[in-house]
């Protein structure tokens, strides 16, 4: 009997912790993408890229319309396509377009909706960031659905972590490393709103803003960003310096997210610190001078505030 085409997409679990691209978050121009993903699958230390439009349905023709070229050219420059889906399916014609994608790709799959979890289930797939897993049980659960690996989610910290590398679930770990991280998500869309429009009538202002709106509070402070529908945190995301520590859990791949920042020279940095070849703290400096529009956090990391920054290595 032929085996189903799928079984060759297991992949193997990594000797040491590989650097992952995750989907593109934000409505950037075709031309724009097109261009990015031409400097990563040329220039970024990158094994694996996530491609695919995540969070505003209306959104996925702008982005198919150079899917094709995208990963064409980044599986030319020797990176691992992985295939991303809606994090929100809430009508039918959302559903079949999920379907569609699933039947045709022969690309490993993240799932970012338990629909998707649902569809690809006995397939091996990738738990996705905005599927909520934050213990071994619901680990091993997604591993039982056909979860090869999954992206943890951003408030998990490095405890849990630890405690879910150590499990026996068969499932690999990645966790997110740099990058505004993604909080929520809900059917109407504020960024509109700010601009005095409706979701359906949005005209696409969310790619004025191609790192995301950022929001203040009554007084003033940067509280969050706006992304469509998403909110996101408003400081990003680095653990530059516990790169280290995730290695030595066992973390098979960390998430980078793209940003209109230098993301070749980022990925740089993040391999070399885990390589060995440069020293935390120095390479910390230099990643403090790619990013200038907003500070950096690893609160969740440590078990603080989200938005605290902690400087130095973890300890379990």
């Amino acid at each position: 009997m032929t085996p189903p085409r799928w079984n060759r997409l297991a992949m193997p679990n990594p000797t040491t912790t590989q650097l992952s691209l995750g989907p593109l978050l934000f409505n950037w121009p075709p031309e724009r993408r097109v261009d990015f993903y031409r400097r990563i699958a040329d220039e970024a230390p990158v094994d694996t890229v996530y491609v695919g439009e995540v969070v505003c349905a209306k959104r996925l023709p702008l982005a198919e319309s150079t899917l094709a070229e995208v990963i064409d050219r980044l599986q030319r420059g020797g990176k691992t396509v992985v295939l991303s889906t809606l994090s929100l399916i809430m009508d039918e014609r959302e559903l079949n377009h999920l379907k569609a994608l699933i039947d045709s790709s022969d690309l490993m799959i993240e799932a970012n909706d338990v629909s998707a979890m649902h569809l690809l289930d006995g397939r091996p797939h990738i738990a996705g960031p905005f599927i909520n897993i934050y213990n071994e049980g619901t680990l091993a659960f997604a591993g039982r659905q056909g979860a090869v690996r999954a992206v943890l989610t951003s408030e998990v910290n490095g405890h849990a972590i630890a405690a879910m590398a150590r499990s026996n679930t068969g499932v690999t770990l990645e966790v997110q490393a740099f990058g505004r991280l993604p909080l929520a998500l809900s059917s109407r869309c504020y960024h509109a709103r700010h601009h005095g429009l409706h979701r359906d009538g949005c005209q696409f202002v969310c790619g004025n803003d191609p790192d995301g709106l950022t929001i203040e509070t009554l007084d003033g402070q940067p509280f969050l960003a706006l992304n469509g529908t998403q909110t996101l945190s408003h400081t990003v995301c680095s653990l530059l310096e516990q790169a280290g520590a995730l290695q030595n859990m066992g973390v098979s791949h960390l998430r980078l997210w793209p940003h209109d920042v230098d993301m070749p020279a980022v990925a740089t940095l993040f391999r070399t610190v885990l390589d060995g070849r440069t020293e935390p703290a120095d390479a910390a400096e230099q990643l403090s001078s790619f990013v200038g529009f907003a500070a950096f956090a690893n609160g969740f990391f440590f078990a603080r505030e989200g938005h605290r920054f902690v400087h130095g290595p973890w300890a379990e």
